[in-house]
């Protein structure tokens, strides 16, 4: 089997490294890739960029792949994926129409009341006087989200109804702007990656991720900026109820309008005082989660996505999962979530994998007349394994600690509530 990866992100590296490992798998080709994913994949360039639906199937073609795996949001709502299979080309991600559960929350919450899924009160505003008159009706925090694709720093959360509002106006001064004011929801956070063929569910084991860019869950949302899993604090049988109440549902809504859901279905999880809540959806896997969740499955991936994008999901064997931990720590430009500096050198990638307890997925990097330079705000993820989390901690905090990156930051307290075990659901 050959493999098109498009995407040039950690999440990316992440899926081409287990692609590489599956041995049904003869070769990956990514697009267009990045200096860490060329090391394990041929790297093509997409001269309209992840978005240009005809460059992606020409380049299928002309490596004979057999699946296409779409890895960011952007190009999935751009209709990639449609471009693909209307090609006749095997393709992991939704289609256009499918893609709209993360292109437009407004269109997700109006999906969730149709299935019958567990969420928070939501209004969609188009005037900042609905969003007042929102605000005081769900009261604080406040939570205000720009209904379309914002890169994971579309919402905001705050106690203060003015920057609330602030929010709002820069969201629908865009053109077509639009905004969800939800209800705050209580409890910790979970992130579930569902597999599905437009009919069958098959779910993977969750994560939680850290949104914040500062400590202790302190300043502006970010694209996440690290990850663990298993999740040991989580109910036994969370996983079984989200796919009975929120993941088979979704997908039986949206096979029955007419528009399948093939692709990753992210669920966005709030394990509240009323039991579990969805936040959002996503329609493709998320970064940093995927970083942790890929480092734990010990199924082979490409055989996988293969029999989702073929429609034959039902056929799948259960899923085997290593009983270790996972952590991901981010390593991030000088002044990310805000417009990052780039260009800095990075130096002590070999070192931090050299006794092969972590390894180093790269995400905004770029090559400088032979040097390894940064080139975005998210520049790695650091991903390591232990029999503990604890291990798993510091093992990949003893590999941060080796890279030098001028003006980088990351947060030094990724999963370390549940390693303290301060992490815990409210009772119902």
């Amino acid at each position: 089997m050959r493999i098109l990866v498009i995407g040039t992100g950690a999440r990316e590296h992440a899926l081409v490294k287990a692609l590489a490992a599956d041995p049904e798998v003869e070769a990956v080709i990514a697009a267009p890739g990045n200096p860490g994913i060329a090391a394990a994949a041929l790297c093509e360039p997409l001269a309209g960029g992840v978005d240009d639906g005809a460059a992606v199937v020409e380049l299928a073609q002309r490596h004979a792949v057999d699946l296409v795996v779409v890895g960011p949001e952007a190009p999935l709502v751009a209709g990639v994926a449609d471009a693909v299979r209307a090609a006749g080309i095997a393709c992991y991600g939704p289609s256009a129409e499918a893609a709209r559960l993360e292109g437009s929350k407004s269109f997700a919450k109006e999906v969730m009341a149709a299935a019958e899924v567990p969420t928070g009160l939501g209004h969609v505003c188009t005037t900042i006087e609905e969003v007042a008159d929102a605000l005081d009706a769900l009261g604080a925090p406040h939570v205000v989200k720009e209904d379309g694709l914002a890169a994971g720093k579309g919402v905001v959360v705050t106690d203060d109804r003015e920057a609330a509002l602030e929010h709002a106006r820069a969201c629908l001064a865009k053109e077509g702007g639009r905004v969800v004011v939800e209800e705050f929801l209580d409890g910790p956070e979970v992130s579930l990656f569902c597999i599905c063929d437009g009919e069958s569910v098959v779910p993977l084991t969750p994560a939680q991720d850290f949104k914040r860019v500062g400590e202790d869950d302190t300043g502006p949302n970010t694209g996440g900026m690290g990850a663990y899993s298993p999740l040991d604090w989580a109910p036994a049988a969370l996983v079984e109820e989200v796919v009975a109440r929120v993941a088979q549902p979704t997908v039986d809504e949206m096979a029955r309008r007419g528009t399948p859901f093939v692709g990753t279905l992210f669920i966005g999880l709030a394990l509240t005082s009323r039991g579990p809540r969805v936040i959002e959806f996503n329609a493709r896997f998320g970064d940093p989660e995927t970083q942790v969740v890929l480092a734990r499955l010990e199924t082979p991936l490409g055989q996988l996505l293969a029999l989702a994008a073929e429609g034959r999901l039902a056929q799948a064997p259960a899923l085997r999962w290593s009983p270790r931990h996972a952590v991901t720590v981010v390593v991030a430009s000088h002044n990310y979530p805000g417009t990052p500096r780039t260009g800095d050198p990075i130096e002590g990638l070999d070192a931090a994998a050299a006794d092969g307890t972590a390894y180093v997925l790269h995400a905004g990097t770029r090559l400088d007349e032979g040097a390894l330079v940064s080139a975005g705000g998210r520049v790695l993820s650091v991903v390591a394994l232990g029999d503990t989390l604890a291990e798993a901690r510091e093992r990949a905090y003893a590999a941060v600690d080796q890279i030098s990156l001028e003006g980088s930051h990351h947060r030094r307290d990724i999963a370390l509530k549940a390693e303290r075990g301060e992490v815990s659901v409210p009772s119902r």
